[in-house]
């Protein structure tokens, strides 16, 4: 006897028994070909059916409690929609099986290829995220592996100490230090190729002699080796500004954001002199301040446009007035950081009295203006914008005591005026 299993059947017909007495299953599937026997014509006889396969087997599963037996009837089948349904119907008709009263209903007709439908899409879904995800890397991905390679390859030695140091080391104006190689790999894999390592704690003559030629910037780990790092490089070398990784993080652990925004936070050499009390360069280490004033002086004469611009930057600052900035009280530091919370995102500036009151709320753009034609005195200017020199003159010619900004290029150092960032407060 031909018979199709439920695999290759196109609907299923689930159907609840309930039985008044105790019955085998032998009994329940007698009773449905005996009693539809007949009853939906020759074309529908069950036994027929089954035979030429467009019937699967009828399965059956009963439990057997307190005298009487429940369960289910599942019968696959391939006939079409209207014939299906007509033969699901028919086994509603059988009330007895045995000597017992039953009953049988038809809970559902299951669509199976709406169920293998679902199942399709399903994993296809699965099966094409992974493909995205493994197999098939964007234009991207690719390019920047193969740059990050290339990159690596690029990491050569550098002066008489056979420093590792990126390609661009020689004819870059600007040079930043890191603690180690490894450090190096890290910022030439993000694109930085004007990086050399000290290779140690100790400072050594390649490096010193950079600081003269060069603008120079210590990257360095966020741990008390990274200031020990940095006072040995200011002790010894022309340092010109200062980055330090985040708290408990090394610089070979940064990511490319993280790289970029530790750069654009870095502070003056001065300012980190100051803010830590370490002395100015003197004479036992090699040579004074003036000496070495002097031999920029002759580097300018000659024409290097680069030692021109250090050498008149630091003439400005030997013309500073000699009187300390400011110190800041509590309640105007606690009135400053209330005006720079609320002037975050704006774009604004705020112009503050010896009294602390406001005296003009602008936009960044009016500041200058406003500053050079208020005939009031301006005790603070808060705004929200990084602090320019620009800006700091023309805060000089006005007599303003503090400046608040977002971030500054100017150091405390240099002007008689108070100089703030957002991170001070």
């Amino acid at each position: 006897m031909g018979k199709i299993s439920i695999v290759s059947a196109k609907y299923i017909i689930h159907a609840d028994i309930k039985i008044d007495g105790m019955v085998d299953k032998p009994d329940v599937i007698g009773a449905v070909f005996g009693q539809t026997e007949g009853l939906l014509g020759s074309d529908l006889e069950l036994r027929e059916l089954q035979r030429s396969g467009r019937i699967g087997r009828i399965e059956v599963n009963l439990e057997s409690k307190g005298g009487k037996s429940k369960g289910v009837i599942t019968i696959p089948s391939s006939l079409d929609k209207a014939e299906t349904c007509i033969v699901a119907a028919a086994l509603e008709i059988i009330q007895r099986i045995g000597p017992c009263n039953a009953t049988i209903t038809v809970n559902n007709i299951e669509d199976v290829r709406i169920s293998k439908r679902k199942y399709v899409v399903e994993r296809a879904k699965n099966l094409l995220k992974n493909l995205m995800d493994k197999m098939m890397p964007d234009t991207q991905e690719i390019a920047e592996e193969v740059s990050s390679s290339v990159r690596v390859m690029e990491i050569g030695e550098y002066g008489r100490d056979r420093l590792p140091a990126g390609p661009a080391v020689a004819e870059s104006d600007e040079v930043i230090v890191v603690e180690g190689r490894a450090d190096v790999i890290t910022l030439v894999k993000n694109g930085f190729k004007n990086v050399i390592a000290m290779n140690g704690s100790s400072v050594p003559d390649t490096i010193i002699e950079l600081s003269r030629k060069k603008t120079l910037t210590a990257f360095v780990d966020g741990d008390r080796g990274g200031d020990l790092n940095i006072k040995e490089l200011l002790s010894v070398a022309d340092l010109d500004f200062v980055v330090k990784a985040s708290d408990g993080k090394e610089v070979e652990e940064l990511t490319k954001k993280e790289i970029h925004k530790a750069l654009r936070s870095k502070i003056a050499a001065e300012q980190y002199r100051l803010d830590h009390n370490i002395p100015e360069l003197d004479g036992s280490n090699g040579k004074s301040n003036n000496d070495k004033r002097q031999q920029d002086s002759q580097k300018s004469s000659k024409g290097d446009d680069r030692d021109r611009r250090r050498n008149d930057n630091r003439g400005q600052q030997r013309q500073q007035p000699a009187s300390k900035p400011a110190q800041i009280s509590a309640a105007e530091k606690e009135k400053f950081k209330q005006l720079s919370d609320e002037l975050v995102g704006t774009k604004g500036a705020c112009l503050l009295d010896s009294k602390m009151e406001i005296l003009a709320k602008i936009p960044i753009n009016e500041l200058q203006s406003t500053i050079k034609d208020l005939s009031t005195d301006i005790h603070a200017v808060v705004i929200d914008e990084s602090i320019s020199k620009d800006l700091v003159k023309a805060c000089e010619r006005a007599k303003v005591r503090y400046l608040v900004g977002t971030e500054s290029s100017v150091s405390n150092a240099s002007t008689p005026i108070r100089i703030l960032t957002y991170d001070d407060l």
